[in-house]
């Protein structure tokens, strides 16, 4: 496990970083198996509890680094083979050097060298170890010239593509001036501390992260060029150079001193399974949606809720805010076959899983937006089985929503997020006390909405009784009958009394039938009446109410019990909630109700749009992940919307997927139509966005209906105030 603001702030970070993962409620977790490789190149070990990159960092002196060369096996077939398709060499010399935007060598800093009994290069950095992206290692194999940041959390400096291409593509783009804002907060010079200081050992560290195979007989060249197509991987990078441009003045940390979170959370993947021989290279939808687990062993039973945890401390001068989560999930999918053939897998074919992060330390910007580069742990499934499954996530770019605080005391009431990461199912092997990679049997690229309502024990179902809401929720369905998928993206009004859900709705129903034509229907309505109630949660000090729900058709469910729609929360005062759709009759995925607002709709700001499409034609499915676009209201008539996604698309008949791709579209200048009670309705040709908005009008949550050529799209936004 890794932490990425240097070494005076990890043991800070590590106990602050403790409550996370749901403080109490998930005092049981504790016990579950940690398996943590050892200090190996990344040839092909697997570990839980760790990010993909594996470590070579022991047995290094204070302020040494260990320089690892990986390249193409286009460019040479010997060395040791490692993930990503890369091969481990030793470098026929390595340079270390000052630089600037041009790239320019620039001098040298104080170094002394060594090579280790494996021969490897260990640098020492006699001054201190490099924070910033001005020195650079440089690494010569043969004909093949390759470089990396000095400065690396884990002290095991990468040499490859992945670093190549960083070096390459964020340096290059600062002014000169931008460049000596960077050096000035590394360097401390005004005798302040700065957060965005330590971003480039994180980042240095992170590239390492992405699980993305460099194609077999490609060169350095072919390998950038595949990076540079890679719209998750370019997308995060960008990002990530541009937080490093905060300064000090723009560090702020949340105003409790730790808060804690109930999380819903629904991930709808697109990928390509490998899994079964039959089904080899097949495309598949899937969805994840957050869960409870129950964690039992010889020291009792405990209870693991989906949880987001964020704590705020000085730290040498630094203000942090330091975030960790934890949301176990069940996991449903559709495997698509070429010749329409379908096949459902549901959530007893995987473990009960978990999407959890790395604790770290991110920028709260205005009291308004929390930013972050973002690892994700590794998990296994199916120990002591024949089948022993790794998953590996990529990093992300947070850029989350928070809610201004009610006191000095309380931390923002939601952290409200949507981001993309990719990843890999991967075959494990159990050699002793190590697991081994050996194929792949799933690539998934995955669009997350992440909703995170802040927790307060005592807090009352009843608070809800007496008042109006607006509703909308995207669900799935997925089977192997006449429609084996279907997706409902519904919009309505719910009147809470007494428990009793009064609603009015209406849903959109876009479905695929086996033999592969696509429909849509729009005429479905819902008036039932459904249940509400509080869901006890099980902590260490015992049984406590802290903003859990029960959503049912008729009978609340108990605590233990699975309801008939789902599971969700709600924030204190009762004003936003969230469901996960768990084999509900409406499907799998995500439910929100916001009150009904008086305030008029904004008539003007601007809003960061994050969230999820599903595209379906003939012989095609498409995810579209909408990645930081951005919604412009210009007036009370007008609104431009300036999408920005990243896609993945499935071609039945070819049995091919493909890596997701940054596209940017044209802006769309909306109809901008306000209704009233906070329902909006936004829309421009086949282009139909329409919810509701908050009453303190810095959130949009909206139901989005497209029509490209002859692929039909639904799916859920949200969109939420820059400062």
């Amino acid at each position: 496990m890794r932490f990425t603001l240097g070494l005076l702030l990890c043991a800070t970070l590590l106990l602050t970083a403790g409550c996370g993962r749901g403080a109490d409620a998930i005092e049981g977790a504790r016990n579950q198996p940690n398996d943590f490789a050892g200090s190996k190149n990344p040839v092909d070990d697997f570990s839980s509890g760790s990010t993909g990159d594996s470590t070579n960092a022991g047995g290094l002196a204070t302020n040494e680094v260990r320089v690892t060369m990986e390249v193409p096996d286009g460019v040479t077939g010997a060395g040791e083979p490692t993930r990503r398709n890369l091969r481990i060499v030793q470098p026929d010399r390595v340079s270390v050097y000052y630089t600037n935007p041009a790239l320019q060598v620039l001098g040298k800093p104080a170094i002394s060298t060594r090579t280790d009994s494996e021969g490897f290069t260990i640098i020492e950095f006699t001054e201190g170890l490099p924070l910033g992206p001005d020195v650079i290692i440089d690494a010569v194999y043969g004909n093949t010239r390759m470089r990396a940041l000095a400065a690396d959390a884990d002290r095991d400096v990468k040499v490859n593509p992945f670093s190549e291409y960083l070096v390459r593509n964020t340096l290059s783009n600062y002014t000169a001036g931008e460049f000596q804002t960077i050096l000035d907060c590394v360097a401390d010079a005004r005798g302040e501390l700065c957060l965005n200081k330590y971003v480039w050992s994180t980042l240095a560290d992170q590239v390492h992260d992405f699980e993305i195979d460099i194609p077999s007989g490609a060169g350095l060249q072919g390998a950038l060029e595949l990076l540079s197509a890679r719209g998750d991987f370019a997308r995060y990078v960008s990002a990530m150079a541009g937080y490093a441009l905060l300064d000090a003045s723009s560090s702020g940390k949340i105003s409790a001193s730790s808060a804690d979170y109930n999380s819903v959370l629904l991930g709808v993947e697109l990928g390509q399974t490998f899994l079964e021989p039959s089904l080899a290279g097949s495309g598949q939808w899937g969805v994840r949606t957050a869960q409870e687990e129950v964690l039992e062993d010889a020291n009792g039973t405990g209870y693991v809720y989906p949880a987001l945890t964020l704590s705020s401390f000085d730290a040498f001068n630094i203000r942090v805010t330091s975030l960790a989560s934890d949301i176990p999930y069940d996991r449903e999918a559709l495997v698509h076959q070429k010749g329409n053939n379908f096949f459902e897998r549901g959530s007893d074919n995987w473990e009960r899983n978990t999407h959890s992060s790395s604790p770290g330390a991110a920028t709260l910007l205005e009291n308004t937006r929390l930013l972050a580069g973002r690892a994700l742990f590794q998990s296994i499934t199916g120990r002591g089985s024949s089948k022993i499954m790794g998953w590996a996530r990529n990093p992300y770019y947070l850029d989350a929503f928070t809610s201004l605080p009610v006191d000095d005391t309380t931390g923002p009431d939601r952290v409200i997020s949507g981001y993309f990461s990719a990843g890999k199912a991967i075959e494990l092997k159990a050699e002793g006390d190590q697991l081994r990679r050996l194929g792949t049997l799933e690539d998934q690229y995955l669009s997350v909405l992440e909703i995170n309502l802040l927790r307060r024990e005592g807090f009352d179902a009843a608070t809800l009784d007496g008042r109006n809401y607006n509703m909308l929720y995207l669900a799935t369905r997925f089977s192997e009958g006449t429609t084996p998928l279907a997706i409902e993206a519904g919009l309505g009004q719910w009147q809470i009394g007494a428990g009793t859900v009064n609603q009015s709705q209406s849903f959109t129903t876009l479905q695929r039938d086996n033999s592969g034509a696509v429909a849509i229907d729009a005429t479905g309505t819902r008036t039932e009446s459904w249940t509400l109630s509080s869901r006890t949660s099980r902590l260490s000090t015992g049984n406590r109410d802290i903003g859990r729900l029960n959503l049912d058709i008729t009978t609340a469910s108990g605590d233990l019990e699975q309801p008939d729609i789902g599971i969700g929360a709600s924030t204190p005062d009762g004003t936003l909630m969230a469901f996960n759709l768990d084999d509900s009759p409406l499907g799998d995925g995500i439910l929100v109700a916001a009150e009904q607002t008086t305030n008029n709709a904004p008539s003007a700001g601007q809003f960061r749009l994050q969230g999820v499409a599903l595209g379906l034609a003939p012989d095609t499915s498409r995810l579209r992940h909408f990645d930081n676009a951005l919604l412009t209201i210009n007036s009370s008539t007008t609104a431009t919307f300036s999408p920005v996604a990243l896609t993945s698309s499935h071609s039945v008949s070819n049995e091919t997927v493909t890596a997701p791709e940054l596209q940017e579209d044209p802006d769309f200048v909306l109809s901008y139509t306000r209704t009233g009670d906070g329902r909006v309705r936004f829309s421009a040709g086949n282009l139909v966005l329409e919810g509701f908005h908050t009453g303190s009008q810095d959130q949009f949550y909206l139901r989005f209906r497209a029509t490209e050529g002859n692929e039909e799209q639904a799916g859920l936004v949200i969109a939420t105030r820059l400062p």
